[in-house]
């Protein structure tokens, strides 16, 4: 941690944030075992476990590289998709399988449009009072920490990686998938500033993602963490290859150089 952030961007801020989550943590821990509430969701959790075993998936990110991308092509494949990618459903012509979401401060912002996403949803149980289970939500649990690992089973806390792709990657573990194609991983931000601080957007178009209205002038938004995502996510591709399984990067021009690189067409014609 303290080699990628210099000591003033350590702020007391950030440190009591940390502490924060840790304590709401407890509560959520307590809650998952404790409550009528958690012992259904453990049942939900155990009911989906392997539900795609051997099936292929594609996990669509929201970087600008999805308008070079076909998006006939995902129409009548399973998907996960995650944050704002509802802002595209209309354009692509269709609404994906599934929905993921580990951000407070997107789902505090836009809680009344995911709530009317009509998808199953995936997010921390820390957020169950925002995301209710009438709103078709399955959760995991997320707690705060330093050091992240690929967790294969939902069941179990896992770790966000900075990015709500690897907590995808996870899901789509634990589902069964032994192959996943990601698109619109760009991995690249014309943005800056401190990795995970939360910031107020001051742009009038967002042009790190595919829709210019993603991120809007006076939100709240963390940059992401380029180089902890990279570090979880070569995990991720160890997990699946030890158990046999593919990743697979389809982004036009991606950034990352972890997973194999073949052409979304292509992918989609390989066994």
């Amino acid at each position: 941690m303290f080699k990628r952030f210099s000591m003033s961007e350590i702020t007391f801020e950030r440190v009591s944030g940390h502490l924060k989550r840790r304590i709401a943590y407890l509560d959520s821990l307590r809650n998952w075992y404790a409550s009528e509430f958690g012992r259904t969701n453990r049942e939900t959790l155990a009911a989906l476990k392997n539900k795609h075993a051997g099936e292929r998936a594609i996990i669509i990110c929201n970087g600008p590289s999805l308008k070079k991308t076909d998006m006939s092509l995902v129409e009548r494949e399973t998907s996960f998709c995650m944050n704002r990618s509802y802002l595209m459903f209309e354009e692509w012509g269709f609404t994906p399988t599934y929905f993921t979401l580990t951000n407070e401060l997107v789902l505090r912002q836009f809680l009344d449009d995911i709530r009317a996403l009509a998808m199953p949803k995936f997010t921390d149980f820390a957020y169950r009072e925002l995301l209710r289970p009438e709103d078709d939500t399955r959760y995991f649990r997320l707690p705060p920490r330093l050091a992240d690992r690929f967790e294969g089973d939902l069941q179990r806390p896992i770790s966000s990686g900075g990015t709500v792709t690897f907590a995808t990657l996870q899901i789509a573990f634990f589902l069964g998938f032994s192959k996943v194609i990601i698109i619109g991983m760009d991995h690249r931000f014309k943005a800056r500033g401190v990795p995970s601080a939360a910031e107020i957007r001051h742009n009038e178009v967002d042009e790190d993602h595919a829709h210019p209205n993603y991120f809007p002038k006076g939100m709240k938004w963390e940059l992401p963490d380029l180089i902890r995502s990279e570090l979880a996510y070569k995990q991720a591709r160890n997990q699946y290859e030890k158990h046999g399984r593919r990743i697979i990067d389809a982004t036009v021009d991606g950034a990352c150089t972890v997973f194999e690189k073949i052409p979304l067409h292509e992918a989609l014609a390989r066994p």
